[in-house]
């Protein structure tokens, strides 16, 4: 017996060694997460009961449960579980930018995009949703072998992309879930978005920003180098610009807002020393709503 056990010992410790290390933590914050949620039930054509709640108006009349009305003096009609997997693609900002952080305690904006997105592919799966990685060309898939296709383009840089997707034909009521700091111009991120929402896609944003972006706490004199060839620029006191600077991220933020709310799609800003369990369960209850967009825009 004790051979036995020894020899399962071993063979687990193989098979944990050939996934990559990038699956294994996504699946850890997966984990945690999914012990809070309890599936994606809500109203539609599948075949599960779900509940009974009280007869409205518009109601069909062959809706109506006639056993559980007759028990009370009040009308009430069956409402079964929505069931039909959806399509759903995934992915994350690889640009330069993306590899900022502004402490070695932190990981990049990087780490932290494509860490969420696993463990968001591998909660996906596992209520049967059909998940693809955007620009990758594969097609929607189910279950392990799909998980296990995006992990291995993330882990080699296969699925790298920089700055937003390219816009692709996907199927009309598609969703999709983009990762980046969004840093760049407003006009750009509104092309992206308007274009995929003509064809039908409903969208969540989620905007990963390292702390240092959104307050500039350092002081007195230093120079900054854009990571993506803008150059270098010295600034003698850095106080003295603060408040100009915080105030030009918030401007920011209330124009991606504005541009998600126009589309119907939804945002959540992360910041990298918050835990990545916030912003993937945030990014699962958006994914369970019905495709109208919550634009809470609040912090992840």
């Amino acid at each position: 017996m004790n051979d036995s056990r020894t020899t399962l010992h071993h063979r687990a410790e193989a098979l944990a060694a050939t996934l990559p290390p990038l699956l294994v933590a996504a699946e850890r914050v997966a984990a945690t997460v999914s012990q809070g949620v309890h599936g994606r039930r809500r109203v539609g054509q599948g075949e599960t009961f779900w509940q009974y709640r009280r007869y409205g108006a518009g109601d069909a009349a062959n809706r109506i449960d006639w056993r559980q009305s007759g028990k009370t003096q009040r009308v009430f009609v069956r409402e079964t579980e929505w069931e039909a997997a959806q399509s759903i693609w995934l992915w994350c900002d690889a640009s330069a930018s993306m590899s900022y952080r502004s402490s070695d305690g932190l990981p990049t904006k990087n780490e932290r995009a494509n860490l969420v997105i696993l463990a968001l592919a591998s909660l996906l799966v596992r209520g049967g949703e059909h998940i693809a990685f955007s620009g990758s060309g594969m097609p929607p898939g189910a279950g392990r072998a799909a998980l296990m296709r995006i992990a291995e383009l993330i882990e080699t840089g296969r699925a790298e992309t920089g700055g937003l997707p390219a816009v692709e034909p996907l199927p009309r009521d598609a969703r999709m879930v983009l990762a980046g700091d969004f840093l760049m111009p407003l006009e750009e991120i509104q092309a992206t978005i308007a274009a995929f929402a003509a064809r039908g896609v409903h969208g969540h944003l989620l905007q990963i920003l390292d702390p240092a972006e959104e307050t500039l706490p350092f002081g007195g004199r230093v120079e900054f180098e854009g990571p993506e060839n803008e150059g270098r620029v010295l600034i003698g006191n850095v106080e003295t610009v603060r408040d100009d600077y915080c105030s030009a991220m918030a401007a920011h933020h209330r124009g991606l807002q504005a541009l998600a709310r126009q589309s119907g799609w939804s945002l959540a800003i992360h910041h990298t020393d918050r835990p990545p369990e916030t912003p993937l369960l945030s990014l699962f209850l958006a994914l369970s709503n019905s495709g109208t967009g919550a634009n809470s825009g609040t912090g992840a």
